[in-house]
């Protein structure tokens, strides 16, 4: 009751007169169901003979048949127009179902952050061991170059992928007071 209390004053009448509505509609059913069953009762004496009371009853029948139908769909209809309502003014739930997916969705882009950070430091890590393997092999002595002449290789520290997050700035390409040893590859 204290959230209905809460509601606006056209949201109130509109719960009002849905409740109206479902009471009006069961005791429709209820009435013409009671009224069916009194008309199937046979009785002994009537003024009327028993052909027309039967036609009688029968037309009875269909119409009070025709009420309970009338007042299952008007339930139907109230059924829909309470979904409809709670589907525009339930925001709360409508904002707790938004929250939670973020959230979901939040802790799977951390996860995946998490996956690509590792497997980003391991391959940079192996790259590297294999740029230190391959310059200090026969091959980058030998008529095999692997960068034009003049150019340089210019290894990079091995902590510089240890603190770069995957969706942060790029880092300087230089860190202030820091020296890259060069390795020339031409003769």
């Amino acid at each position: 009751m204290a959230s209905q209390r809460a509601l606006p004053q056209s949201k109130e009448s509109l719960l009002q007169n849905y409740n109206k509505r479902l009471k009006d509609d069961i005791r429709s059913i209820l009435d013409n169901l009671t009224e069916i069953i009194k008309t199937a009762k046979v009785e002994d004496e009537t003024q009327v003979s028993r052909a027309t009371q039967a036609e009688q009853d029968h037309y009875e029948m269909h119409v009070r048949a025709a009420n309970i139908v009338r007042a299952g769909e008007s339930l139907m209809k109230l059924v829909s127009d309470l979904k409809q309502f709670l589907i525009l003014n339930d925001f709360p739930s409508v904002n707790e179902a938004i929250s939670l997916q973020n959230q979901q969705l939040r802790s799977l882009q951390e996860e995946c952050d998490k996956k690509l950070t590792s497997l980003r430091d391991e391959i940079a890590i192996d790259l590297y061991e294999l740029e230190e393997e391959y310059y200090s092999s026969s091959y980058s002595s030998g008529s095999f170059t692997p960068f034009p002449p003049g150019r340089r290789r210019i290894p990079l520290p091995h902590w510089i992928h240890l603190f770069t997050p995957i969706n942060s700035p790029p880092l300087p390409a230089t860190p202030p007071g820091y020296i890259y040893p060069f390795t020339f590859t031409c003769k």
